[in-house]
C-alpha cells in the first residue's frame, strides 16, 4: 500500500546508519535480562534508533530485580556525560535533546539495588550521513490486494501486475509478494480540544501496539502546536503504553505543522513507515499549508493512517473531509470510530495493509532529474480486486550547482588590495547570492609557462634567458609547472614537474628562431590544463603577433577563435606579457580579461623581471568563494557572475562566471 521511492537514488539525501544492538528479540540481553534470572538487570528500550530529530527525545528503560530488594536511582548518560535521573519508577526515563544528530552519541543507563547490586546498557547512535546521489536506478513500489469482502490476497502471479508512470506503461523488474517489518509513527493530538475524548485517544493508541509483529517498531510522538517529547523507536509494548499513559491533553493544535515535522523526522530512519493520525481535525495554528505538509510525507514513502476522535458532536464535515483527503492523497485511509468495540478490526486492518504487500520495482523511461512528482498507478488483470498504492513518487532534485570562483582586486594603480567577505557582494545572472566560503587560494597551482623563441627574440635572448629561469626558480616548491617553447610550432620542453632543474636546464639550451605560433602555444597550455584538478594558470609571453617567419601569414594552424572557445572550457588564469611594439596587445588583454587574470606590457626586456615576479606575487594574493547557486538547473550554461568590492575604487579580476554543469 505504499510506493516507497525508497531504492530511487535521491541527489540530497539522508542516508541513516544506526549501529544498534537489534530488536529486542536479538539484542544481547542487558546483564542477564531476559536469559538465567539475575539479581538485577536494566535495558534501554528507546531510542532505538537515529529519527533526526533535534528536539526531545525520552530515554527509555526497564529494570528488572528482586521483589524485595529496593531499586535506586537510575541515571542517563549521554557520552559520560550525566543528563538526568528517575528515582521514581518503572519505567524510568528522561528527556533528552538530540542537538546534533550528525554526531555518533553513546548512550548509558546505570542502577544499583540495596543488596548492592550493579546493572548497566548502552547503546551507541551512529550520525546521519549525507549523501548526494545524481541519477534514477529504479522506483520501489509497494501494493496491496483484496477482494471485495477485504479480504489480503496472496499468491498472485507476477504476470496479472502492471503499472503506469504518468499514464505511460512501464516494464516490471520485479514482481514479490513479502510480508515486511514497518515503524508506525502514532502521531497522537494531545491539544485542549481532545480532553472529552483522552481516554478514547489512549485506548486507541494502546490497541494499536498488540498487533506488532516480529521486528516491527513504533515511535509515539504526541503533539499539540508543536511535536512533545518523542519516544522511540522501540519495540518494547510497555514502553509505548507508558509513553501514550502520560500524555495530557492542552494547547491548542496545529496538525499540519506536526505531519511536516513527524515527516522530517522519519525521513532519516530506514525500512517502511505508516503514520497513525489520531486527532478530531480541529486544526487552528497551523502555519504550514496542506500541499506543503502533503509533500513533506510523500518524499517519506509514508502513507497516512487516520484515526478520526470527535467529541459528542463527532468531526465535523470541514475536518473528515481534510482528513480524509490527507489519507488518500498518502495512499493511507481514513476512520473514524465512535466506540472502543470498533478500534480492533481497524488496527488489524492497518497491521495487515501496511505488512502483507508486493514488492514491484522498474526503471523509469523518464530518467530526468528534476524534482518532479510522477503519478503511478498499479492494476491487477482481474478487475474484481482492489489494488491499493500510494499515487506517486518524486523525482530526485537535481545536486546543488556550487560554483567556486577564483578572484584578485586591485585598486586604480594595480596594486594589490586585501579583503574579507564583509567586503564582497556576488550577484549571478543578475540574482544577489549567499555566500558560503571564502579564504585565500592557498591550494597548489598547475602553471604553463608559454616563452616565445621566434627569430624576434634574438637581441633578448640572454635577458629573456635570466627573467625566465628567475621566474620558475621563485614559483612557490608545491607548484607544479610544465614549460612550453614556441617558435614554428609549439613544442612542451618538459611536462609538469616541481622540479625546478628541469625548467632551468631547457631554458639554458633556448635558442630563438623562426616564426611566432602563439595560439598553438595558447592552445596547447590550455589543453594541457584541462584535466588537472585544482588551481590551474598559464603564463604567456610573446614579442609578436601571431605569424609565421617571413610574417607572410598565420603562425599557428589553430585560430585565434578556437583558442578562446578552449578557454571557455578551461578554468584557468591566464596572465599574458607582451614585450616590444610588434605585439597584438588587444587580443592579450582580451585573454587576460576573459579569464581573470592581467596582461602586461614591460617597456623593455630590463623590465620583464618585474612583471614576472607581479605575476608570482598575484598568485600568492587571489581568494576563493563558494556559494550554492540559486539557479540549480544543471544545462551546461554559461552563468555571469559578478564579484563587488564595496571599497571605492576597486577592480575585481575573475573570469567573470562559471559553466553550469550539464548532469
Amino acid at each position: 500500500m505504499s510506493v516507497s521511492p525508497v531504492s530511487i537514488r535521491w541527489l540530497a539525501v539522508f542516508s541513516l546508519a544506526v549501529a544498534l544492538h537489534g530488536p529486542a528479540s536479538l539484542r544481547p540481553q542487558a546483564s542477564g535480562l531476559g536469559q538465567v534470572p539475575a539479581p538485577l538487570a536494566i535495558r534501554i528500550t528507546s531510542p532505538l534508533g537515529r529519527t533526526g530529530t533535534t528536539g526531545a527525545i525520552r530515554i527509555v528503560a526497564q529494570v528488572l530485580g528482586k521483589k524485595d530488594v529496593a531499586i535506586g536511582t537510575v541515571r542517563f548518560y549521554v557520552d559520560n556525560a550525566l543528563v538526568g535521573e528517575d528515582p521514581s519508577g518503572p519505567p524510568f526515563a528522561v528527556e533528552w535533546t538530540d542537538e546534533n544528530p550528525f554526531e555518533a552519541r553513546e548512550i548509558r543507563v546505570d542502577v544499583a539495588d540495596s543488596d548492592g547490586n550493579v546493572a548497566r546498557d548502552n547503546i551507541t547512535l551512529k550520525p546521519l550521513e549525507i549523501v548526494e546521489r545524481t541519477e534514477i536506478s529504479s522506483v520501489y513500489v509497494e501494493t496491496s490486494v483484496q477482494d471485495k469482502t477485504g479480504r489480503f490476497i496472496t499468491g498472485l502471479d507476477p504476470s496479472v501486475f502492471s503499472l503506469t508512470e504518468e499514464g505511460e506503461g512501464q516494464k516490471l523488474d520485479v514482481v514479490r509478494a513479502e510480508q515486511l517489518p514497518a515503524t508506525y509513527t502514532l502521531l497522537i493530538d494531545s491539544s485542549q480540544s481532545m480532553a472529552r475524548r483522552i481516554d478514547f485517544v489512549r485506548d486507541a493508541a494502546t490497541q494499536l501496539s498488540s498487533f506488532l509483529r516480529e521486528k516491527d517498531r513504533i515511535v509515539v510522538a504526541p503533539f499539540s502546536r508543536t511535536l512533545g517529547a518523542i519516544t522511540g523507536p522501540t519495540d518494547d509494548r510497555a514502553t509505548v503504553a507508558d509513553a501514550i499513559a502520560k500524555i495530557e491533553p492542552k494547547g491548542g493544535t496545529a496538525i499540519l505543522d506536526s505531519l511536516e515535522d513527524a515527516a522530517k523526522m522519519i525521513a532519516s530512519l530506514e525500512g517502511r513507515h505508516a503514520i497513525i493520525l489520531l486527532t478530531d481535525g480541529y486544526d487552528e495554528h497551523s502555519t504550514q499549508a496542506f500541499d506543503d505538509a502533503l509533500t513533506a510525507v510523500q518524499r517519506t514513502g509514508a502513507a497516512v493512517y487516520v484515526v478520526g476522535i470527535g467529541g459528542v458532536a463527532g468531526i465535523s464535515l470541514k475536518g473528515e473531509r481534510f482528513l480524509r483527503k490527507l489519507a488518500s492523497d498518502t495512499g493511507g485511509r481514513a476512520f473514524f470510530p465512535t466506540r472502543d468495540i470498533e478500534l480492533q478490526p481497524i488496527h488489524e486492518l492497518v497491521a495487515n495493509e501496511v505488512t502483507l504487500r508486493y514488492i514491484l520495482t522498474y526503471v523509469p523511461k523518464n530518467q530526468k532529474v528534476d524534482g518532479t512528482w510522477r503519478k503511478i498507478a498499479v492494476a491487477v488483470s482481474d478487475p474484481t480486486l482492489r489494488v491499493r498504492a500510494r499515487p506517486g513518487y518524486f523525482a530526485p532534485k537535481p545536486a546543488p550547482v556550487r560554483p567556486s570562483i577564483e578572484f584578485t582586486l586591485k585598486d586604480l594603480t594595480r596594486e594589490l588590495v586585501d579583503v574579507t567577505i564583509d567586503d564582497l557582494e556576488v550577484v549571478e545572472d543578475g540574482v544577489s547570492q549567499q555566500l558560503e566560503a571564502f579564504q585565500e587560494a592557498v591550494t597548489p597551482v598547475s602553471i604553463v609557462f608559454a616563452l616565445d623563441a621566434s627569430g624576434s627574440m634574438k637581441k633578448a635572448t640572454d635577458d629573456v634567458k635570466a627573467a625566465a629561469k628567475t621566474f620558475v626558480q621563485n614559483v612557490r616548491p608545491e607548484d607544479a609547472l610544465a614549460l612550453i617553447l614556441f617558435a614554428n610550432t609549439s613544442l612542451f620542453a618538459h611536462d609538469m614537474t616541481t622540479r625546478r632543474d628541469w625548467s632551468v636546464e631547457a631554458i639554458d639550451k633556448y635558442v630563438a628562431n623562426g616564426g611566432t605560433a602563439l595560439y598553438d602555444a595558447a592552445f596547447d597550455a590550455l589543453t594541457r590544463l584541462r584535466g588537472i584538478e585544482g588551481r590551474r594558470v598559464v603564463v604567456l609571453m610573446t614579442d609578436g603577433r601571431d605569424e609565421n617567419n617571413p610574417g607572410t601569414g598565420p603562425g599557428s594552424t589553430h585560430t585565434y577563435a578556437q583558442v578562446l572557445e578552449r578557454l571557455k572550457s578551461v578554468d584557468a588564469t591566464v596572465y599574458a606579457v607582451g614585450l616590444g611594439a610588434k605585439i597584438d596587445s588587444k587580443k592579450l588583454e582580451e585573454l587576460a580579461a576573459i579569464s581573470g587574470g592581467e596582461a602586461y606590457f614591460p617597456k623593455d626586456v630590463a623590465s620583464l623581471s618585474q612583471d614576472f615576479n607581479r605575476i608570482l606575487e598575484t598568485l600568492r594574493r587571489r581568494y576563493v568563494i563558494s556559494y550554492t547557486s540559486s539557479n540549480s538547473t544543471r544545462d551546461g550554461g554559461w552563468r555571469k557572475v559578478e564579484i563587488r568590492s564595496k571599497k571605492e575604487g576597486v577592480a575585481v579580476l575573475s573570469r567573470g562566471g562559471y559553466t553550469a554543469p550539464d548532469k
